[in-house]
Formats: structure tokens, C-alpha cells, sequence
């Protein structure tokens, strides 16, 4: 099998196998995981939001922040673009999709060093990739991944997982991580095309929260002065903003020399977001009361935020 045959079975509408009766809502195309799959006793966060709003960059520091805090870490890229760990291992990694494709797609053949790779402070990564354009569905990719990691016994010692997942992409695939999740964080900018994309991600999360574990974490405001517009609409909707990291050209910097902000040359700036991010983390541990947010309708946010 080549990788533009991926198979991507079971797909339903608004349907689950009779001998499952939770649904993922009317009208809804799953990608139907296996249920027996499960990531176990490490607690899960899925990271979520606009595209190059800056998820990969958040996921890692908050992955070296949990780090830090001697907790074991596993981060799992769900982009077919795979750079979400390189600030973590220095390079790019090779996709669950590319490995796979080396055996033929014969899964028992590979060993957990094809795919996991140590970053950063032992923060362990994988990328899982995704089909080529048109041709497959990503939450397969991600039902594979974990799979994978469960057969070879790799959660098992694992006190944090985050998913880092393609930007505002709410189909069922891309939605596939919220199965796992325990809490899903949202990032997003003080803008309007940054909280549409959230009030959409809220919309997939509630939808996914009527059958799965998973509920709202929180908002984490990324690359912004300020938080004027995020705090108007979590006022509406029941947010919360659990973290504020500015728009600040270290964090820029650090991206660009592939390193962690934990990794920068301390400044008192770079100070100030090491401790946001370890605030973060600390936070995130400890566990919060989910948060029933009510998204808004298109409309709504376009009056709530000044447009005509």
C-alpha cells in the first residue's frame, strides 16, 4: 500500500456502530477511533486555534514549561506540515505517515526509535503527519499514532500528553484528538479573524464534550498587546483567558534559532515569559473546573467585536 491509499474506513454521518450508541452529534462526518485505544492516566491537553496563530511555538515552551516541572512529556504534532516539535529536537522529524510507508504500512515492523524522538530536557516527540492533500483524513493519522505509541507501551510512563493540531481545521479528523483529551486550550490573537476561528473550535469542542471527557481549558492569548476583544468575547461566551504571552520579538527569536524559550539567553523580557509559561503549565497540572462556554453565531460575534 502507498501512502495516497491510506484507508480511511468507517466513516458515518451523525452514526456510531450498534454496538456503540454514542454519537457525534447530527449531522457530523468521524472518523471512527477504536474505542479499546486509550492513552491511560497521563493527563491530555489538545492545543487549538487559528492557523499560524502560533500553536507549535506555545506547545512546545508549555511542553519544556511541564518539563521543568519534572513531569514526563509526550508531544504529538498533528499537522501535515510536522515542524511542531523542531523547536524541541533541532530538526525535523520524520512523520508516523513517513515511517509507515517505509514497511509498507506493516505497523508491528517498526520500532518506537522510527518515531518518538527525545527534545528538549527529555520531552519526548512525534510527529504524525497527515495523507497528501485530497487524498485521506487526518484524524486516521492521529487514531494510528496513538495506536502505535500504545502498542509499544510508550504512554505508560507518560505524565503529559499535548496534542498540537492543525490550525482552525474543526472536521471530524482534525477533532480526533479531542477523544483523548482531557482539556482542550485554545490559542488565539486579539484580533477578529483569531476569535472567529476560536468560536469555531468552541462549537467542535462542545459538540465532541456531549459523549468524551474532554471540556474547555481555557484561552491562551498569543502575540497581542493586549486582550480588549478576547475578553469581550469570553464575557459572552463563558471563556476564561488562562494565559496572556505577548507579542514580544524574543519569543519570534527563539523560533528562529530552533530552541525553546527556556533555551534563550536570559533577559528580564525572557524572564517574564518563562514564568508565564511555567504559571501555565503549573495551572494546567493542578486541573481547573471545565468551562461550559455557549458559542456565538457568525452575526453575533461580527456586532459584538464593531463590524456593520
Amino acid at each position: 500500500m502507498n501512502v495516497t491509499e491510506i484507508p480511511v474506513t468507517n466513516i458515518t454521518r451523525g452514526a456510531r456502530p450498534a454496538s456503540d450508541p454514542r454519537e457525534d452529534g447530527e449531522g457530523s462526518v468521524q472518523v471512527q477511533q477504536d474505542a479499546g485505544v486509550k492513552i491511560g492516566t497521563a493527563k491530555v491537553f489538545a492545543i487549538y486555534g487559528k492557523g499560524g496563530i502560533g500553536k507549535s511555538t506555545t506547545s512546545s515552551n508549555l511542553s519544556a514549561a511541564f518539563s521543568k516541572m519534572g513531569k514526563r512529556v509526550l508531544q504529538i504534532g498533528c499537522d501535515p506540515k510536522h515542524d511542531s516539535t523542531f523547536t524541541l529536537t533541532k530538526k525535523m522529524l520524520p512523520t508516523v505517515i513517513d515511517v509507515l510507508e517505509t514497511v509498507n504500512f506493516h505497523a508491528e515492523e517498526l520500532r518506537p526509535e522510527d518515531f518518538v524522538f527525545e527534545g528538549y530536557n527529555g520531552v519526548m516527540c512525534v510527529e504524525a503527519g497527515g495523507p497528501p492533500a485530497g487524498t485521506g483524513c487526518g484524524g486516521y493519522v492521529v487514531g494510528q499514532t496513538v495506536k502505535l505509541l500504545k502498542e509499544h507501551h510508550l504512554l505508560e510512563d507518560t505524565d503529559v500528553v499535548i496534542f498540537d493540531v492543525l490550525g482552525d481545521v474543526v472536521c471530524g479528523g482534525f477533532a480526533a484528538p479531542l477523544q483523548h483529551a482531557e482539556r482542550a486550550m485554545i490559542v488565539t490573537a486579539n484580533d477578529f479573524d483569531s476569535i472567529f476561528a476560536m468560536n469555531r473550535i468552541v462549537q467542535a469542542i462542545g459538540a465532541k464534550a456531549k459523549n468524551y471527557r474532554v471540556r474547555l481549558g481555557g484561552v491562551i492569548a498569543n502575540r497581542s498587546a493586549g486582550t480588549d476583544q478576547i475578553d469581550k468575547y469570553n464575557d459572552r461566551t463563558g471563556l476564561r483567558l488562562a494565559a496572556h504571552l505577548p507579542d514580544l520579538d524574543a519569543i519570534r527569536r527563539s523560533r528562529l534559532k530552533k530552541c525553546t524559550i527556556f533555551e534563550m539567553d536570559p533577559t528580564p523580557e525572557i524572564e517574564a515569559v518563562q514564568k508565564e509559561y511555567l504559571r501555565l503549565a503549573a495551572s494546567m497540572w493542578l486541573g481547573s473546573d471545565p468551562l461550559p462556554a455557549v458559542p456565538l453565531k457568525d452575526r453575533e460575534i461580527f456586532d459584538l467585536l464593531g463590524y456593520d
